[in-house]
């Protein structure tokens, strides 16, 4: 492992702290982070110290396991933590030549190593003749993406529309800007680590690194925080946005709106909305895929001799031509008179439903029943009853 490993990930369980399971998903993992850092927020406690330092142990931990590279690193070391391997060792009894074993660090005979992290691709390289020491250079963290969504009609979304978004939560600090420095001024960077937010601690025959202890980790210093956001470069309030829907768009459609998401800490690139589409019903017309549905009534007269009816589409009514003979349930297809889609339109689907009245004239009735008696084979003939 080359990345960055820090000595608390030998003693704090990330997931823990983020409440959800070790083998959460990315999805559960940000959905937890938001959860907590909206509830432990400085600007939702302000004077709460102990909120203070639950937000920041909350973002330490999404830091790690809400970074797929770091995720796995710190996985691997926890493991190696509960198999007597790490800073300290469990019980000092390590493998020779591992921190906490026999005559390693932490175990008989060796020096207990306390310094706050170190990289295991350098101790690794350090037992193999003279540590080098590593520059990381700290990357900004992004921002966590966001989630709404809006409800449209049938033809708003045939005809597309633009509709209103309302987004609560953290955002870009209005008065700062998201630098966190106070308006005027702005962060330096760290003259220690000279930006990369980790320092070399030479250990003997090999080199660790640890968060730089002047920057703690972010590679540049805030000398006049902002009197909103209080250096954090965020604060909670409103964000109205308005949301292009396209013309076509399906039930359950997502748009994704690159950068409006939660702004990133210390100046890191901010997360995207995605605003889920829901489509409402219609009276007549309904969908599947890029084709329209429609059921369409025929009186029996119809459907039996044959006719041309009018049926109804989103430009007006077309007309249809019914077979004679035409049975129930049978479905046509109208070319080019479905949903929008790119380069065109998709096809309408036209299921004819034979129209069985309920009353009956006296003239019906006898018309019927002459109808009735002419008929010489009953439509159960085939089935061998009469």
């Amino acid at each position: 492992m080359a990345d960055e490993v820090r000595r608390e990930w030998f003693d704090k369980d990330y997931y823990q702290v983020l409440g959800v399971p070790k083998n959460a998903s990315v999805a559960e993992i940000k959905k937890a982070y938001r959860k907590l850092a909206q509830q432990f927020h400085p600007d939702a406690n302000p004077g709460n110290a102990d909120a203070e330092e639950r937000f920041k142990e909350i973002s330490s931990a999404y830091d790690v396991v809400g970074d797929e590279e770091k995720r796995k690193s710190y996985d691997e070391v926890r493991e190696m933590a509960a198999s007597g391997y790490g800073p300290g060792g469990v019980g000092g009894q390590g493998p020779s030549g591992w921190p906490g074993g026999p005559g390693g660090f932490g175990g008989p005979g060796g020096v207990r190593y306390e310094t706050a992290d170190f990289d295991i691709g350098d101790l690794l390289r350090g037992f193999g003749g003279g540590g080098r020491t590593r520059q990381r250079q700290q990357r900004p963290q992004r921002g966590a993406d966001l989630e709404t969504e809006v409800e449209i009609s049938f033809d708003q979304a045939m005809t597309g529309t633009t509709v209103p978004v309302r987004i609560s939560g953290p955002a870009v600090c209005h008065t700062c800007h998201g630098s966190g420095a106070e308006p005027g001024t702005r962060p330096i960077t760290c003259p220690t680590c000279g930006g990369s937010g980790s320092v070399s601690v030479n250990q003997g025959f090999f080199s660790m690194e640890r968060p730089c202890p002047e920057c703690r980790g972010a590679g540049r210093i805030i000398e006049h925080p902002c009197p909103t956001c209080h250096g954090t470069g965020a604060e909670r309030r409103t964000r109205k946005f308005q949301v292009k829907i396209p013309v076509g768009v399906k039930d359950g459609a997502r748009i994704k709106l690159a950068g409006r998401g939660e702004p990133g800490p210390a100046g890191g690139q901010p997360g995207d909305l995605y605003v889920k589409v829901r489509v409402g019903r219609h009276a007549v017309f309904g969908r599947r895929g890029d084709n329209l549905t429609v059921d369409l009534p025929v009186s029996y007269p119809e459907a039996a001799l044959g006719a041309n009816v009018e049926v109804p589409t989103l430009n007006g009514p077309v007309t249809l031509k019914v077979p004679a003979g035409t049975p129930n349930g049978k479905t046509f297809r109208v070319r080019g008179k479905g949903a929008p889609k790119k380069g065109g339109h998709g096809d309408l689907l036209v299921t004819v439903n034979v129209d069985v009245p309920g009353k009956l004239s006296r003239e019906e009735k006898q018309l019927l029943k002459q109808l009735q008696d002419a008929q010489k084979d009953s439509p159960r003939k085939r089935m061998g009853v009469a």
